[in-house]
């Protein structure tokens, strides 16, 4: 088993491994960013049964395409095994499993492996369930292109005439008070462990106790496969014992956490002077707005939107470029747009020493509660951006408001619907100096590491919402790698989710 190249996701990946392992199964785990080439020589090596693939960023569903692709080329017959947040039945049935020919089989989630690692291995079952499994892939592959060429998109520009309608002329952006680089961070670790900021001093403190009052409880049983809502989970008939003893475990576990400061949070955030031009967004490093500092870019909706609706990017959201003989050029058409990146260190080194005491459990819950503080450092650090933006300042919001987005603004992050481009996060990266402000770098996938990192943009407009990209057009593929400088190849490749098959 391996996370792909370029990924550094693993909570749903060693779960599956404790389960297999937990039903007698001899599990080889590879960790993460694993390329193809060390998958296929340990799988001979070791004489493997079965290979899993696990990936959660969009990325990654490439690069598992490229793993099957070289297990054809290699003549192996292993069953493969798909798995991962953003993997699906679909995308395996629709871009995977074309590329090799033995069993290729998407797993939902651990409680299922067990049950399809058995039925590929069993001389019995298998020839049954790969007939099933092909059968009801190939369903999904007509189904899927009957879908797509149903879809109606639009020309670039006829999405673009049905841009989001904000009228700018009476509206004045909020200033926030301050412009460029703040840094937030715990404070370093006792002297008694051996994980230390490498930037302690002149940045902002808070405990990281702090966090835990932002925590969203939900997501992180998601992550134990409990589906359910926090607290409401815990008078669940089916999961609700299972999930308050979870729930204590993971409390025992953050305690002790932050009494010897076992993990770090590091964080930074940005303002920055911007306004948009047609589906971009431009920064500027000056006051009068005349050097630009960098550029995002942003696709458009496409999809033919019923009368009434429209077609969003999220340049939309920012007051565009004024006309030049406008009088209001440097007051109320100068827009803002802010940037954060946050992590939580140590989870990885912390697992490490749960596996040396053979405690599988402890290391799965280290993770899983690293990415709930890393979360929950993202949500207090919006809460800070909209007191800086001014308008956050009388907020009244109780937890279950935060969960529920009822601020003003959103902070949509690259990789997700509203901005599918992982690669914008370059741009950010850049901008914040994150690998040395908040200690987080980027993979060659643009993957963050450490795994429990999050990072986005902040908008401010009362109007800005989320929403889906869905797919584009071939125009807007050619527009778009044309703004950025690039190969339309290269564009393809990293926005395959969200191309029209049809072109």
């Amino acid at each position: 088993m391996a996370t792909v190249k370029g990924d550094v996701h693993d909570i749903g990946k060693n779960i599956v491994g404790v389960v297999l392992q937990c039903n007698n199964y001899d599990v080889v785990d590879l960790g993460v960013m694993v390329p193809a080439a060390k998958i296929l020589e340990t799988a001979r090596e070791k004489q493997a049964d079965v290979i899993g693939l696990s990936g959660l960023i969009t990325p990654s569903l490439d690069e598992m395409v490229h793993v099957a692709q070289e297990m054809e080329r290699e003549g192996f017959r292993l069953p493969l095994l798909i798995g991962g947040a953003t993997t699906s039945r679909a995308h395996t049935a629709v871009k995977i499993a074309p590329h090799y020919q033995a069993s290729t089989v998407h797993v939902l989630d651990a409680s299922r492996a067990v049950g399809v690692v058995n039925s590929l291995l069993n001389e019995e079952l298998k020839f049954a369930f790969d007939k099933k499994t092909r059968e009801d892939y190939e369903r999904l592959r007509r189904e899927h292109s009957a879908r797509t060429q149903r879809k109606n998109l639009l020309t670039l520009e006829e999405a673009r005439s049905s841009r989001t309608p904000i009228s700018w002329k009476n509206y004045v952006p909020p200033k926030p008070e301050f412009l460029g680089v703040r840094l937030f961070q715990t404070a370093s670790p006792s002297p008694s462990t051996s994980r230390r900021s490498a930037h302690d001093d002149g940045v902002r403190r808070f405990p990281l106790r702090t966090l835990t009052e932002y925590i969203d409880w939900s997501p992180f049983f998601h992550a134990w496969e409990l589906r359910g809502r926090y607290p409401a989970i815990f008078e669940d008939p089916k999961v609700g014992k299972q999930a308050r003893e979870l729930f204590d475990d993971a409390q025992k576990l953050l305690d002790r956490i932050i009494a010897k400061d076992l993990l770090i949070a590091r964080g930074v955030h940005a303002f920055w002077q911007a306004n948009s031009v047609g589906d971009d967004v431009y920064l500027y490093a000056d006051n009068d707005r005349t050097k630009k500092l960098a550029t995002y870019y942003f696709l458009r909706q496409q999809i033919q939107k019923p009368a009434g609706q429209f077609n969003h990017c999220l340049a939309d959201y920012v007051a565009p470029v004024p006309d030049p003989q406008s009088a209001i050029r440097n007051s109320q058409s100068a827009d803002y747009l802010g940037g954060f990146a946050v992590s939580i260190h140590g989870a990885d080194e912390l697992a490490e020493e749960f596996k040396r005491q053979h405690d599988d459990y402890s290391a799965i819950m280290t993770k899983a509660l690293a990415d709930r503080l890393a979360e929950a450092f993202a949500e207090y650090l919006h809460k800070q951006t909209r007191i800086a933006w001014g308008f956050g300042r009388d907020e009244q919001l109780s937890q279950a408001d935060l969960i529920r987005e009822k601020y003003r603004g959103i902070r949509p992050a690259a990789g997700y619907p509203a901005c599918p481009d992982h690669a914008e996060k370059r741009t950010l990266f850049d901008l914040l100096d994150a690998e040395h402000n908040a200690g987080v770098r980027l993979t060659e996938s643009f993957a963050m590491h450490p795994g429990a990192s999050v990072s986005g943009l902040y908008f401010s407009h009362p109007e800005a919402k989320y929403f889906g990209v869905g797919q584009i057009g071939h125009d807007q593929v050619v527009d778009y790698a044309t703004r950025r400088g690039e190969s339309v190849p290269a564009v393809k490749k990293r926005l395959a989710p969200n191309l029209d098959y049809n072109v």
